[in-house]
């Protein structure tokens, strides 16, 4: 029996406790296997599902230096690096389910949610696999001009050389495949940071690597704090820094960092329009899917839903009935749609902003219970300006619905925030939906969807405090390396 159709246990710890992984860490080729003093729990019941090396500024020196070594002295060529991601994505497919047992056990994913992630990260290592050919380059148009007289060029992509991949908790295994995927592929060697309740995953992925053949020190990854945090972004061998999480840490790193390459998936808060004539049907069912799925911990969650006000009632009543409609409870169980937060001081944190807003005049018209670290689905109507749960990113199962009766009046209020992610727009008229897209100042729109859907093929990224550059493994391969012209002059 599959184990998208059966209860899973959690990952056994072994007798390092390290749920099965070789070890705590890794650095300049060797496992650490000592100081695993970090406990890694389970949000659901508090368990300790694995225990791994707290690093501190010592090891992140020797994590850069053994990292650039490789890439001085470890010969790997583009067909090589290729083949290692193509036998990856081959292993994370043949051992999904232990996989995503370790995700689900360390995050708030259910089962079926991790092995959902578990598939998307094989095919992400697929897609950097794939990207190889993006790396021959052009050649340069000497003949469109006079001053080209005589000479021809080319140029090749070549790594940036060390970059430095900070990851979160929300997607442990697949975030962290986005990051190293198109960091390899291109020629780089990689310092992962992995979040520190999540690191299993990452650890559990950079072991699939080393059994698919990347060099053995090519790639370290440490979880650390803010201090080792810290000393890795300002090492001066790094050449890149790649960061996903929220825009306060992107600001700091992008201080410490000073004038270097960084790319930033820095999160969203982000609108559904429906308008007078789109589906409404579909829009609820994609409305609960979107806002209340992964426990609303999702950059590209639905927070913020603007009704047209001849549809707004019929809208309400069906995503208040099918946000009543989802179970919650125990990641283990297929039939669960909602999980536990990453903590119980995060659920706490997410009823406060509710709470705030009820005093602000909200009401809630779904939800609302708070039970360890679960927090119900929660639908909010009557929500004033300026309330937090429409103003910043929630990351939890909260969704704000608010009535409009101009479409420009709908736009301008879906931006009304410092982000610009995604948005989704649900109408029947081509017309609309071309105006929505000029108009709205984010990543991507979505016509008759959410803002919760992308392929990890797609470029992926925001304006404003949403990012800085795109994601998604064609571009992140171009954002990580460069072109190196040669220019033959023919005497």
């Amino acid at each position: 029996m599959s184990a998208s159709t059966r209860d899973v246990a959690p990952p056994a710890l072994d007798a390092a406790g390290t749920g099965g992984i070789p070890g705590g860490g890794y650095l300049d080729g060797r496992w650490l296997t000592d100081d695993l003093a970090l406990e890694v729990v389970d949000p659901e019941d508090g368990s300790v599902v694995g225990r791994v090396r707290l690093a501190g500024p010592a090891d992140v020196d020797a994590a850069v230096g053994g990292v650039s070594r490789s890439l001085r002295e470890d010969a790997w060529e583009l067909w090589e690096r290729r083949e290692t991601l193509e036998r990856a994505a081959a292993l994370v497919r043949e051992e999904h389910e232990r996989l995503a047992a370790i995700l689900s056990a360390e995050s708030s994913k259910t089962i079926t949610e991790a092995l959902r992630e578990v598939a998307r990260t094989a095919e992400t290592l697929r897609l950097s696999a794939a990207a190889a050919p993006l790396l021959e380059g052009e050649t340069l148009p000497f003949a469109d001009t006079a001053r080209g007289a005589g000479r021809i060029g080319w140029n090749r992509r070549e790594p940036l050389g060390v970059v430095a991949a900070i990851t979160p908790f929300n997607d442990p295994m697949n975030l962290v495949a986005h990051k190293v995927g198109p960091a390899l592929i291109a020629g780089n060697a990689v310092v992962l940071k992995p979040a520190q309740k999540t690191p299993l995953s990452a650890l559990a992925l950079l072991d699939l690597l080393l059994r698919a053949g990347m060099p053995p020190r090519r790639m370290a990854a440490l979880v650390s704090d803010r201090e080792a945090g810290t000393a890795l972004v300002r090492d001066r061998r790094v050449d890149a820094v790649s960061f996903t999480g929220g825009p306060a840490t992107g600001d700091l790193i992008a201080a410490t960092a000073g004038a270097r390459k960084t790319l930033m998936e820095l999160g969203g808060n982000n609108a559904v329009i429906v308008c007078e004539d789109g589906d409404v049907s579909a829009a609820a069912a994609g409305i609960v899917d979107g806002a209340f799925g992964v426990a609303g911990q999702n950059c590209l969650s639905v927070q913020r839903v603007l009704a047209h006000a001849a549809v707004y009632d019929e809208l309400v009543a069906l995503v208040s009935e099918g946000a009543r409609g989802l179970v919650v409870g125990t990641k283990r169980s297929p039939s669960t749609d909602v999980g536990p937060l990453i903590s119980r001081r995060e659920a706490d944190r997410v009823q406060s902003w509710i709470r705030e807003a009820e005093a602000q005049g909200a009401r809630i018209v779904a939800g609302g219970g708070l039970h360890g670290a679960f927090h119900e689905p929660t639908v909010l109507v009557d929500v004033p300006a300026g309330a937090r749960v429409l103003e910043e990113e929630v990351f939890g199962p909260v969704v704000s619905i608010l009535p409009f009766t101009e479409l420009d009046d709908a736009i301008a209020r879906a931006d009304a925030t410092d982000y610009g992610l995604q948005a989704g727009v649900f109408t029947a008229s081509v017309t609309v939906a071309m105006h929505a897209a000029a108009r709205l100042r984010v990543g991507t729109v979505l016509v008759n969807e959410t803002s919760d859907f992308r392929i990890d093929a797609m470029p992926f990224g925001g304006s404003r405090r949403s990012g800085v550059g795109r994601e998604g493994v064609a571009s992140a391969v171009l954002e990580l390396s460069a072109p190196k012209n040669v220019i033959l002059n023919r005497l």
